[in-house]
């Protein structure tokens, strides 16, 4: 069932001020700390693996491949999970409306017009990706141009723009390629290194946990990482598109659709699903405790404080 947005006021077109001066400040110093801080967590934790796995010619091998993996995803990995995804490029020419939405969003947020592109996927999603606000891009689903309206657009499109705008998409990209690579290095651990002795490698065993555990640790840095990005990444949207009730409704559709609509790209390639608006993944509902996605129940009522505020700042006469 899909979740519905508590609307106590009208709906808000241009109310309310924010003060975002000391974020804009701040974005791109924390935005480039807190990537160095991720790769060399990502990066300790993948040399960890190499070492249980083959000793210390292992760990000596998994730093080369994470520097090489590290810088894939700096300057590829947006292009990777574009291809990923099969997200075709639109323009002004091929899709007006929503090329010109993302253009008049990205002004008002005062960031460089994003590519664009769109993914043949009836599930109603979007991410952003790119490497800084100049190399950035976002990309919807068809089935989110059919089942939100143009003000519930606006609002996700705002979202995704907040993530450029605080550097989240790069710090994203990389965790969902580093992840990956983490995984499969627990795969191999377990399919090769079983028969190793235990004083070099991991053996049967250590195979065996590091297959369960190596994963679920680059999944608990994620989602560390993803849930407060996705927070300040409302409250910013809010702040872009003047409508956070509208965002709170398009969370609602697109949370109740998830559960109905799978998302079999995301399914082969969890790691890229903290990349996600909502977390695409069946099942996402249920498992709270190691989702990458903050409750949308939780979203929401701090979308509805936001417009609540939005309003007592800017009084009745800046309803419309």
């Amino acid at each position: 069932m899909a979740i519905v947005a508590r609307v106590d006021t009208p709906n808000i077109f241009a109310v309310g001020v924010f003060t975002s001066a000391h974020v804009d400040q701040e974005v791109g110093s924390m935005g480039y700390f807190r990537t160095a801080i991720l790769l060399a967590a990502m990066t300790a934790l993948f040399m960890g693996i190499g070492y249980l796995v083959g000793g210390q010619s292992g760990m000596v091998v998994a730093f080369l491949v994470a520097a090489a993996t590290n810088l894939f995803a700096y300057w590829r990995s947006d292009k990777m999970v574009l291809s990923m995804y099969g997200a075709r490029e639109v323009n002004e020419g091929s899709a007006p409306e929503l090329y010109g939405l993302v253009g008049r969003l990205a002004r008002e947020a005062g960031l460089p017009m994003p590519r664009v592109y769109v993914m043949d996927n009836p599930q109603p999603n979007a991410f952003a990706t790119g490497r800084n606000p100049e190399h950035a891009a976002v990309a919807v689903t068809t089935g989110l141009l059919q089942r939100l309206n143009n003000d519930e657009l606006a609002g996700v499109l705002s979202h995704e723009l907040g993530h450029i705008k605080h550097r989240d998409t790069l710090l994203m990209t990389i965790t969902a390629t580093l992840a990956g690579a983490i995984s499969m290095l627990a795969n191999f651990s377990f399919l090769f290194g079983g028969g190793r002795n235990t004083d070099r490698g991991a053996g049967p065993v250590g195979g065996l946990l590091l297959l369960i555990l190596g994963p679920l640790a680059a999944g608990l840095v994620q989602m560390g990482i993803s849930r407060g990005r996705e927070y300040e990444a409302d409250r910013i949207g809010a702040e872009i598109s003047k409508r956070p009730l509208s965002l709170a409704s398009a969370l609602g559709k697109i949370s109740g659709a998830v559960e109905q609509i799978p998302n079999p790209t995301a399914e082969r390639n969890p790691a890229s699903a903290p990349l996600f608006i909502v977390n695409p993944l069946s099942g996402a509902g249920i498992d709270n405790l190691f989702s990458t996605h903050p409750n949308v129940e939780n979203r929401i009522a701090r979308l509805n404080e936001i417009a609540q505020r939005m309003v007592q700042s800017s009084g009745p006469a800046g309803l419309s």
